[in-house]
């Protein structure tokens, strides 16, 4: 069966696909402990690098190869300058006869001199082994051991205490919630999440951070990783009590056009961060994670965990990752913000009250008691009259018409005879 062909640019973005038809899974860029899910390849000289910057190399790696690198490089010094001590020692014929003055008291053998390189090193006196003032080149050997052996410590020591202050250890202490929720904050869609301290010794000031991340595949093989940050209201924060991070969905958000239905079908990756320093030690730390759009949940709110006790504060961290559903348009905030514009102000709207709505009714003329009756002729006499000069002739007086009779304002007509008609029109013209 022929397969339908068609042109593409090399700048078309088509999701990638297997050949079953299936969509790969797809990774995160950012993991939810805050690892970065990134290999590098074909670094120029890797090893280099490692090799100049050893002291962060042997922070980075694990424990346990941390310390077999350490116990390698002490039995390593100590194996070496052993086999000096033995070397000297058959130079100077200690091993074959036992009656000069050998350099070395008691090394005969290769056991011996390993045992005397050992008892230098970790300045271990028994009373059995030492030196002598016959040999000047073990003397300078054991100084050059001493020396290496005051390095080989502090650089262990160093390092352990590097690695035990590593600022990921600390990181774990601070963590984020499993989901971000969207609900609701003074007539605005709002996109928010977590973050707590989950030790005693809290913060001394942090800075949260968050971006989108969307990953594209071109047809040509060639992907691009794009970012954009998201306006935070309240970025600097002091995390003594776990805090809520809100984002607006206004008119400059990345999720102003999105809906629920946009938000179920949209790829991209929420990465969040949280930059702050410890108040034990003072270091800087950061911790990280990572939101997909399954796990923002909409129409949801954080529940409350804080309560006032009589003498202190109470936080239920168990209440932490918890949510309660809330009433959310699944629309997006840009049709939002649209249909709020066109809703009526309830300042400007009439109020209809039972009463007015019976007067203003044509029946309810027909069942008005006397009194209100009554009421409604007095105010129309109370209304000011409408008087109509008309200039007509003596001779020939015109009748009023009946149709201004039968109108409701009372108008009157005043007849003016000829000598003031006269005068009139003569006032009248320019």
């Amino acid at each position: 069966m022929l397969k339908q062909l068609i042109p593409v640019s090399p700048t078309d973005n088509f999701p990638a696909k297997a050949d079953d038809g299936h969509q790969p899974k797809k990774y995160r860029y950012v993991r939810k402990e805050g690892s970065c899910n990134v290999v590098f390849r074909h670094v120029p000289e890797e090893w280099l690098l490692f090799v100049t910057d050893i002291f962060t190399t042997l922070v980075e790696i694990r424990w346990r190869v941390m310390f077999l690198i350490f116990t390698l490089s002490y039995i390593l010094s100590w194996l070496f300058f052993g086999i000096l001590y033995w070397v000297i020692a058959l130079a100077h014929g200690d091993t074959r006869n036992a009656t000069i003055e050998p350099c070395m008291y008691e090394v005969r053998s290769f056991t011996a001199a390993f045992l005397f390189s050992l008892e230098t090193q970790t300045t271990i006196g028994y009373g059995y082994r030492g030196m002598s003032e016959n040999c000047m080149i073990a003397i300078v050997i054991v100084t050059i051991q001493d020396v290496i052996s005051c390095f080989i410590d502090t650089f262990v020591i160093g390092i352990v205490v590097a690695k035990m202050a590593s600022a990921r250890k600390r990181a774990q202490a601070v963590g984020f919630s499993n989901c971000a929720v969207i609900n609701l904050r003074d007539s605005y869609l709002c996109l928010s999440w977590r973050v707590g301290d989950f030790r005693r010794h809290h913060l001394v000031e942090g800075t949260a951070r968050a971006q989108i991340v969307h990953s594209t595949v071109h047809v040509t093989g060639k992907m691009d990783v794009t970012y954009e940050d998201l306006v935070i209201q309240q970025r600097d924060i002091v995390l003594v009590t776990p805090a809520t991070i809100i984002h607006r969905i206004d008119t400059g958000s990345p999720l102003y056009n999105m809906s629920l239905v946009d938000l179920r079908k949209a790829d991209f990756e929420l990465v969040v961060s949280f930059t702050y320093t410890d108040d034990s030690s003072g270091m800087l730390h950061q911790s990280r994670t990572s939101y997909t759009p399954d796990e923002i949940l909409w129409g949801n709110l954080f529940q409350e965990m804080i309560r006032v006790s009589r003498r202190h504060y109470r936080v239920d961290y168990t209440l932490f990752n918890h949510t309660a559903k809330v009433l959310v348009p699944e629309v997006s905030a840009e049709e939002y913000e649209h249909k709020k514009q066109w809703r009526p102000s309830p300042r400007h709207t009439p109020r209809h009250s039972p009463r007015s709505s019976l007067r203003n009714s044509p029946t309810s003329s027909r069942c008005h008691s006397p009194r209100s009756q009554e009421r409604s002729h007095n105010e129309k006499l109370l209304k000011p009259p409408i008087v109509t000069v008309e200039l007509v002739n003596d001779s020939c007086p015109e009748l009023p018409e009946l149709s201004s009779l039968a109108e409701p304002h009372y108008q009157d007509r005043l007849t003016l005879p000829n000598d003031l008609m006269d005068l009139v029109i003569r006032n009248a013209k320019p």
